[in-house]
């Protein structure tokens, strides 16, 4: 599976049980890295696309489970430390922010190897980052 999670300066994830943050650019972003992909995500990450082009995203309540090899996940609020081992590839967008946080990303970047980055203006934010990583 290839994930995709949105990150703060610290990689948190969310805080108070909502996400850090959203932008309309960066979803379109997604959207185009995914495009006649598979895409899963739960109920609570679905709400916020709902641009054209979102059609095909899959949802389920399991979906890091769900997910085959070569599937991307968009990942908010579910907890990637049980399958660190069947990632095969991961997209951080970072917000390049500092906001409060309690639930964070597990993965240590450190054994994986930043293959690619590409930054671009958002809609809330001046600057997000998206890196992608391999093993």
């Amino acid at each position: 599976m290839i994930l995709i999670v949105c990150v703060d300066d610290h990689n948190g994830m969310m805080f108070n049980h909502r996400r850090q943050s959203q932008d309309r650019v960066l979803r379109a972003d997604v959207l185009e890295l995914t495009v006649g992909k598979v895409l899963w995500m739960n109920a609570y990450s679905r709400k916020q696309f709902t641009e054209s082009g979102a059609d095909e995203i899959r949802v389920n309540e399991t979906f890091l489970d769900a997910a085959g090899d070569g599937e991307f996940c968009f990942v908010e609020n579910a907890d990637v430390s049980g399958c660190v081992e069947r990632i095969e590839e991961i997209y951080l967008y970072r917000w390049n922010r500092d906001y409060p946080a309690e639930v964070y990303f597990p993965v240590d970047l450190s054994v994986w190897k930043c293959v690619e980055t590409k930054e671009f203006a958002g809609s809330s934010h001046e600057k997000i980052t998206r890196e992608r990583y391999t093993r």
